[in-house]
């Protein structure tokens, strides 16, 4: 039985990256397949931005994070939810950090060098980081993570890979996602535990 430092994983994000990539199984083989997905799944990240942001617009709970200025961005923001639409310059803005992800996580390596990056868009996403003002609850940050899995997932089905491929490439996304959603989840466990 292996021993894990407990409280080491909660203050050394590295630590914690290395134990999630072995408890869940991310392997060399899985960090290999994710990159070699990039020329099939490269050209298809339009469209999985495309839905991924009709999917956040739909829905007043998650579109209302997008009406107040985005870090960086520095156009008109919009005023109000009707204003809001797919094309607006302060939704295009995003839309490239979500392009800028998922080209960043297509082209890297997994190693302890990703881990400041998957804390970053853990932390991006509260009033720990980015606009103070933006602090986007955890069920929508989970809502979204869950989405953007699935279209991936459907990306993947429909790619030219072969069989064996597609397989091991949904299992490899599936846990490359579940570590990136425990580096989302613990800044609102720490946050919540700054609260008490």
């Amino acid at each position: 039985m292996k021993t894990i430092d407990e409280s080491r994983l909660e203050t050394d994000p590295v630590y914690r990256f290395g134990y999630l990539k072995e408890f869940i199984g991310f392997g060399t083989e899985d960090a290999e397949t994710v990159l070699e997905s990039g020329p099939y799944l490269g050209p298809l990240i339009p469209q999985v931005v495309e839905k991924t942001y009709a999917r956040l617009l739909a829905y007043d709970a998650t579109a209302r994070h997008f009406l107040p200025r985005q870090s960086g961005f520095t156009g008109q923001q919009p005023g109000t939810l009707a204003e809001l639409s797919a094309t607006h310059p302060q939704i295009h803005f995003r839309k490239e950090h979500l392009v800028h992800y998922l080209m960043y996580i297509f082209g890297r390596a997994f190693d302890q060098t990703i881990v400041p990056f998957l804390d970053m868009v853990g932390k991006i996403h509260t009033a720990g980081a980015g606009n103070p003002e933006i602090a986007v609850p955890l069920v929508q940050m989970n809502a979204f993570l869950g989405y953007l899995a699935d279209v991936l997932t459907e990306m993947i089905t429909e790619s030219a890979m072969d069989t064996d491929t597609k397989l091991k490439t949904i299992r490899a996304f599936s846990k490359l996602l579940w570590i990136q959603n425990d580096f989302i989840n613990r800044h609102y466990l720490r946050a919540e535990a700054a609260r008490v």
